[in-house]
């Protein structure tokens, strides 16, 4: 999908974890500025990594992947069910969509992983469904003509619904899609129902793309059709190649010597998409074609770390040819450092170099393209503030693609424009903010250090801590917990 850009706008989260109603938009509201950030600010507990999660759970829905079974868990245990909202924009050549997607998430036992009647209360598995899905857009097709005066426009309107015992309707738009053959029907209402058992979208499943796809040919002709495929197929190249999500589970794995290193490589007629886990306190076998990757990759990430941590670039060691389990030719490698004319394993770097190692590849994707959502919780973890800042600014500044990080570091609110930063609330009922009242010589770091002490804003951003109470907690447990 090389002509079209696909942005994420704006999330509605509902009785998801902690967060009873939460809505963010993830454009800056004060500035048209071509890349798209948001760093999202608030106390311990307060919904940062929940919204981590639901796009998380995004990525999954998209690329027709199973919801895994712990995600069942974050359904708020006051609700039945979590409601999530997702909207986006999608420009291509000579169009631009604004398109919504709805679903509800709830918990079912899996009964599926028992076949006896009787069995430990304790013992029971859950699963996470995926229900009353709704896919809408509105549509806005630019004018071919000069002479034109009006772009031709169509209202938001659903054209997947799911909520109904058929396979989808409007009526109208599911025989535009999948015609009226009686058989592809059945199959596709079984596939509904085989969605729901294995925690996968049916919107996204391969099953209902694939009957799609399949009239492609009888409606090649037919502006209505073409244009409700573009627009699923441009959601199915984003969700597979061009959202990443970055855990904090990522840092978990430096710690243990392993670098989660994630990349989007790019070349005239081929493509490289993932993330490679890669030991650092030993050598990896790995294959051929992957090692082509890594070289690539390493060469365009070290014409960056270079600037950003000055004198340093890896490299990739070969140490010979291995044979892989499947019978196929790999390589063993090793990760290396060089700095100041030495050559060391990476494993002895620090934390905050391999966390900047592995998702500098992803920051240059984000600098050079507009169709690329990096979301990274924590982004801060182990990278000396002042090189966060900078290297922050230069991406809002300079970048075409869309960053969503979460972070404890306050030093991005005093280099990036305000526009770009939201902060979360002590109200589960409403969770996400961006501060009123903040003048154009405010320093944004300052003015949210003024109201958290004083309580300016009408939703409150932190709960207050008592010192003295800190304290006496601390001697009581001590006194518990002494012989």
């Amino acid at each position: 999908m090389t002509d079209s850009t696909v942005r994420l706008s704006s999330v509605s989260i509902q009785n998801f974890k902690n967060i009873k109603s939460g809505q963010l938009n993830f454009l800056n509201p004060r500035k048209n500025y071509k890349a798209s950030i948001l760093g999202l600010y608030g106390q311990n507990g307060s919904g940062k990594t929940t919204l981590v999660d639901a796009l998380q759970l995004l990525k999954y829905i998209l690329c027709g992947k199973p919801i895994p079974q712990h995600i069942a868990d974050y359904i708020n245990v006051e609700a039945d069910y979590a409601a999530l909202l997702y909207t986006f924009d999608i420009s291509t050549s000579s169009s631009r969509y604004k398109v919504f997607y709805e679903c509800r998430l709830r918990k079912e036992e899996n009964i599926e992983e028992q076949n006896i009647e009787i069995y430990n209360i304790h013992e029971k598995q859950s699963k996470s469904v995926i229900f009353d899905e709704v896919l809408s857009y509105s549509f806005e097709e630019k004018a071919k003509e000069k002479s034109e005066e009006k772009n031709r426009k169509l209202r938001k309107s659903p054209f997947i619904d799911t909520r109904t015992e058929k396979v989808f309707i409007p009526v109208s738009k599911y025989e535009c899609l999948v015609g009226k053959n009686k058989e592809r029907e059945m199959n596709l209402f079984v596939a509904k129902k085989i969605a729901s058992h294995t925690s996968r979208s049916f919107i996204f499943s391969g099953e209902l793309i694939n009957a799609i796809r399949s009239q492609r040919v009888q409606q090649e002709n037919n502006a209505e059709y073409i244009r409700h495929l573009t627009l699923l197929e441009n959601l199915i190249y984003y969700g597979n190649y061009e959202l990443f999500v970055i855990r904090t589970a990522n840092n978990g794995m430096i710690s243990m010597n392993t670098l989660p290193l994630a990349f989007k490589y790019q070349e005239q007629n081929s493509e490289a998409v993932g993330q490679m886990m890669l030991p650092l306190d030993t050598s990896a076998v790995i294959p051929k074609e992957s090692v082509e990757i890594v070289k690539k990759v390493i060469y365009d990430m070290n014409i960056v770390l270079n600037q950003i941590v000055p004198g340093l670039t890896i490299s990739l060691k070969n140490l010979g040819v291995q044979i892989l389990e499947n019978g196929k030719t790999g390589n063993k490698i090793q990760l290396m450092s060089q700095k100041n004319s030495r050559e060391i394993p990476l494993k002895y770097e620090s934390e905050g170099i391999k966390k900047i190692i592995s998702i500098l590849q992803l920051f240059i994707v984000i600098y050079n393209q507009s169709s690329i959502t990096v979301v990274i919780d924590e982004l801060d973890t182990g990278i000396f503030e002042y090189l966060l800042g900078e290297i922050l600014r230069v991406i809002s500044e300079k970048g075409k693609g869309q960053l969503i990080f979460t972070s404890h570091n306050l030093r991005p609110l005093e280099t990036l424009d305000r526009g770009f930063i939201a902060f979360t609330t002590t109200n589960p009922l409403k969770r996400y903010i961006r501060l009123s009242s903040v003048k154009e010589n405010n320093n944004l770091r300052d003015f949210y250090f003024r109201d958290i002490v004083l309580g300016e804003q009408q939703e409150e951003i932190y709960k207050p801590t008592n010192n003295a109470e800190i304290a006496m907690a601390f001697r009581e447990a001590g006194e518990i917990s002494a012989p």
